[in-house]
C-alpha cells in the first residue's frame, strides 16, 4: 500500500499498516460516524489525534488506603469490590462498595446506570479517583475508575497522571470524552511505538535538549509524571514552531536569490518638490524607513517590506514618497485600501498634493458610476492613471495596468493572501509595500512577517498630545453630551461612533441612524450633525468627508467605517457608543482618529453595564495607555493569537501545540536555528536534512504555497 493511502476495511488494517496518515475512522472505536464528528475538531488522521494534545492533566499517580481518607480531597484509592447494586431513594443509584484491608469505601452513580452493573464483578480489583466525602461512611460520588485484571496492570485512566481533552458536545455525547479520547489514543501509540519517524536532526535535538518525537508522544498523552509531560509538550511546540520558521527562512532565501525586481534608479526630483509643499518636517523615523525603502528598490531583489507604525506616526507620508520613486522611474504605483471610505480619504489627501506636482491620481471603489468607472480603468490601463488608489475593485479581471512597479497594501491584515497576491499579479514583478496601523507583538510578528524586511515607524510626530481616554456608564450620557456641546462651542468637530447602521431587533445598540437623527433634532440642534456609514454611495460619502474635513460638519455619526486612515486634525473629541462590544485593537485604532491637531483630543467609552471581565479588561486597558504596542500585547493575552493569526490572512499554518504567548522564548530558539538551518544549506540538500525536506511537503506544502503568493 503507498504512503498516506487509506486501508480498505479494518480487515485488512494490520499492525504494519498503521501509519501517522492513516486516517482515523480505522482505529478501533473509531468508525464513520464517529470520525466524522473528529474532522469537525481538526482530527482527520493519526498525526491529527497525536497532535490532538491534552489541554491539562490530574495527578492521580498517589494511591491512598481508604482509612487515611479525608473529606473534600481528591484521592485515588485501589480496593476489591465486595459488593454493589442499586439503592433507590429520591433517584436510583448504582453503588458499589470497595475495601483494602484498612477500611470501607462506598463509590456511588447516578448516571450510566444501564452499563454499569455490567462493569463490575464481586472481587474485582478497582482504582477508583475522585473527591472523598463523609456520609454515613466515607464515599465518592462519579469517581473515574478502572478494572484492573490479571498481575499487569496498566492504567490509563486512573492511578496515574491522567490526560484531559478539549471535548465538544457532539464528542462528549458520541462518548468521546477524555475518557473516550484515552481508549482511541493509547492503542494508536501502542502500536505505532517507536516507528513515529524522526523529523529533526539530531544535531538541533542534542543542542536543544528535545526528546525523540515517538517520545515525546507517548509522554505528553501518557506522562509518567509531570515533569515528562512538560518536556514531551516542549519537543512537540518546538518542532511546530521550528517547521513554521524554516519554512519562512526558505521563502526568504529563494526571494533573495532571485534578481528580477525592478531597478528604480531615479529618486530625486519629484520628492524634493513633495517636501517643499509639506507643512512639515519628516520624522527620524520617517527619514530612516525610507532609507530602507530606497534601498530596497535601488536593488535587483523585489522588494517585500512591511511597513509597522502606531496611528498617526506617519505612514501615508512614507508610502507617497515610496510611490513617488515608482513614478519617476516611469512605473506606475497601485495603493489598496480595505475600505471606500479610506480610500477616498486618501484619494482626497494624496490628490491635494500631487496634482501640484504634475502626477496624475484615479480613483477605483465599487460604489463609482458606471461613467467614471469606466473613464478610470481606461486611464489605468493606457497608464495615464500613475498613481491608482482604490479597494478590492483593483484586484477584479477587468482591471489592467499599462506598467505597474509598486504596489502598496494599506491595513493588510484586512486583505486575504489571496486578494493581495492578485494585486501583484497585475504588474511583473512589482514591489511591495504593505502597512498596518495595528501593532502587532513582536512575538507575532516574527512569525507572520519571518520572511518580510521590516521597518517601524516608532516615533510619532512632534507636538503630538496624547490623547485623554475615559469609560463611562451609559446613565453618564448627559455628562458627555455638556461635554461635547462645549468642545464645539471652542471651534473642536466631534466623532459619535456606533456599532449598526440601523437599529436591531436583537440587540439593544444604539444605531447610527437613529443616533444622527436624535442628536441633530432633539441634542444638538445649534449644530450641524451629518451621518456617514458604509451603505452610502461612494459619491456621498466623499461628500460628507470633504465637509467633515473643511469644518461644515461640527458633528459626524459614524459606523466604524472611519476606524483607520480618516485624518481630520480638527476633530478632537470622540465618544464610542456600546464601547463593550469592540475588540481592544479596534477601539485602538477609533482612538486615533482624533489627537491628531494641535489641541487636547478626548475619548469617551460609553458602556452599558452590567460587563463581562473580558470586556472590563479592554476598556481599562485602553484608558491605561496610548502605546499601540502595549495594547496589543493585551489583545494578544486577551483574545488568543488565533484571531489575530488567523490562516485566512496569511496562508501560514495553525499551531495546534505551540503558544504564541507562552512559547515565545521557545519560538527565538526555534526562528534562529530554522534561519541557520537555511543560511548553511539553501536546497536543504545535506543527507541530514531529508527529514526537514519531506516534512515541509507532506505537512506545509499546501500552507506554504498559498503563504508564498501572499
Amino acid at each position: 500500500m503507498m504512503a498516506g493511502q487509506a486501508p480498505r476495511s479494518r480487515r485488512n488494517f494490520t499492525r504494519h499498516s498503521l501509519h501517522l496518515g492513516t486516517p482515523v475512522q480505522y482505529l478501533k472505536g473509531v468508525g464513520p460516524r464517529r470520525a466524522a464528528l473528529l474532522k469537525a475538531v481538526g482530527v482527520e488522521t493519526v498525526e491529527d489525534l497525536l497532535n490532538y494534545i491534552p489541554r491539562r492533566y490530574l495527578d492521580r499517580s498517589s494511591v491512598t488506603s481508604i482509612a487515611k481518607l479525608r473529606s473534600n480531597v481528591q484521592a485515588t484509592v485501589v480496593g476489591k469490590v465486595e459488593t454493589f447494586g442499586f439503592q433507590k431513594g429520591r433517584t436510583t443509584r448504582f453503588v458499589v462498595i470497595l475495601s483494602d484491608g484498612t477500611g470501607f469505601l462506598n463509590c456511588t452513580w447516578f448516571h450510566g446506570l444501564e452499563y454499569l452493573p455490567k462493569v463490575f464483578h464481586v472481587g474485582d480489583t478497582v482504582v477508583v479517583s475522585g473527591p472523598v466525602t463523609f456520609y454515613r461512611g466515607k464515599q465518592m460520588a462519579h469517581p473515574e475508575f478502572e478494572i484492573l485484571s490479571g498481575t499487569d496492570h496498566e492504567l490509563i485512566h486512573t492511578g496515574r497522571v491522567v490526560p484531559l481533552y478539549a471535548s465538544t458536545a457532539d464528542l462528549k455525547r458520541a462518548r468521546l470524552d477524555s475518557r473516550g479520547m484515552r481508549r482511541i489514543v493509547k492503542p494508536a501509540l501502542d502500536r505505532l511505538g517507536a516507528t513515529i519517524p524522526e523529523t529533526l536532526p539530531s544535531t538541533i535535538l542534542e543542542s536543544n535538549g528535545l526528546v525523540a518525537r515517538w517520545q515525546a508522544y507517548q509522554n505528553v498523552h501518557f506522562p509518567e509524571n509531570m515533569e515528562t509531560a512538560r518536556e514531551a509538550r516542549r519537543r512537540l511546540a518546538f518542532e511546530e514552531l521550528f517547521f513554521l520558521e524554516l519554512s519562512l527562512a526558505l521563502r526568504r532565501s529563494r526571494r533573495r536569490q532571485k534578481s528580477d525586481g525592478i531597478v528604480f534608479e531615479k529618486a530625486n526630483g519629484l520628492i524634493q518638490r513633495l517636501l517643499k509643499e509639506l507643512s512639515f518636517q519628516l520624522t527620524s523615523a520617517q527619514k530612516k524607513v525610507l532609507h530602507e525603502i530606497r534601498a530596497d528598490m535601488k536593488s535587483r531583489r523585489q522588494m517585500n517590506r512591511l511597513l509597522q507604525g502606531d496611528v498617526g506616526s506617519g505612514k501615508t507620508v512614507v508610502a507617497l514618497i515610496t510611490m513617488l520613486i515608482a513614478v519617476e522611474n516611469g512605473y506606475q504605483a497601485a495603493l489598496m485600501a480595505p475600505t471606500e471610505i479610506l480610500a477616498e480619504q486618501h484619494h482626497l489627501t494624496l490628490r491635494g498634493l500631487l496634482d501640484k506636482l504634475g502626477v496624475q491620481v484615479t480613483l477605483l471603489v465599487g460604489g463609482m458610476k458606471k461613467s467614471l468607472r469606466e473613464q478610470a480603468l481606461l486611464s489605468i490601463e493606457s497608464g495615464r492613471a500613475q498613481v491608482v488608489i482604490g479597494t478590492h475593485a483593483l484586484i477584479q479581471e477587468t482591471v489592467s495596468f499599462e506598467r505597474l512597479g509598486l504596489v502598496v497594501i494599506d491595513e493588510q491584515h484586512r486583505f486575504g493572501v489571496i486578494q493581495r497576491a492578485t494585486l501583484r499579479r497585475k504588474g511583473i514583478c512589482p514591489d511591495v509595500l504593505v502597512m498596518t496601523a495595528t501593532p502587532i507583538p513582536r512575538s507575532l510578528a516574527m512569525t507572520i512577517y519571518g520572511d518580510l524586511d521590516v521597518s517601524i515607524l516608532g516615533q510619532l510626530p512632534p507636538g503630538r498630545i496624547p490623547v485623554k481616554t475615559r469609560w463611562l456608564d451609559d446613565r453618564k450620557r448627559e455628562d458627555v453630551y455638556r461635554f461635547l456641546d462645549a468642545q464645539m462651542s471652542q471651534g473642536r468637530q466631534v466623532y459619535v461612533v456606533c456599532p449598526l447602521v440601523e437599529q436591531s431587533e436583537k440587540l439593544d445598540l444604539k444605531a447610527a441612524k437613529e443616533m444622527a437623527t436624535r442628536l441633530a433634532k432633539e441634542v444638538f440642534p445649534q449644530w450641524r450633525v451629518a451621518l456617514i456609514h458604509g451603505r452610502m454611495p461612494s459619491a456621498e460619502k466623499e461628500r460628507v468627508m470633504q465637509g467633515f474635513c473643511d469644518h461644515h460638519i461640527d458633528l459626524l455619526v459614524s459606523t466604524t467605517v472611519v476606524e483607520v486612515g480618516v485624518d481630520v486634525p480638527n476633530a478632537s473629541v470622540m465618544l464610542i457608543e456600546h464601547a463593550e462590544r469592540y475588540g481592544l485593537s479596534q477601539l485602538h485604532q477609533l482612538r486615533g482618529r482624533v489627537g491628531r491637531g494641535k489641541h487636547q483630543a478626548y475619548c469617551t467609552l460609553l458602556a452599558n453595564y452590567p460587563l463581562s471581565e473580558d470586556a472590563k479588561l479592554r476598556l481599562r486597558s485602553l484608558c491605561e495607555t496610548n502605546d499601540g504596542f502595549r495594547i496589543a500585547e493585551a489583545d494578544l493575552r486577551l483574545r488568543g493569537p488565533g484571531e489575530i493569526f488567523g490562516t485566512r490572512q496569511h496562508g501560514l499554518p495553525e499551531l495546534k501545540v505551540a503558544d504564541l504567548i507562552e512559547d515565545v522564548s521557545l519560538l527565538r530558539v526555534a526562528r534562529q536555528d530554522a534561519f541557520a538551518t537555511v543560511e548553511k544549506d539553501p536546497e536543504l540538500s545535506d543527507p541530514d536534512h531529508g527529514p526537514l525536506r519531506s516534512t515541509l511537503q507532506m505537512r506545509y506544502r499546501r500552507k506554504m504555497e498559498l503563504a508564498d503568493v501572499g
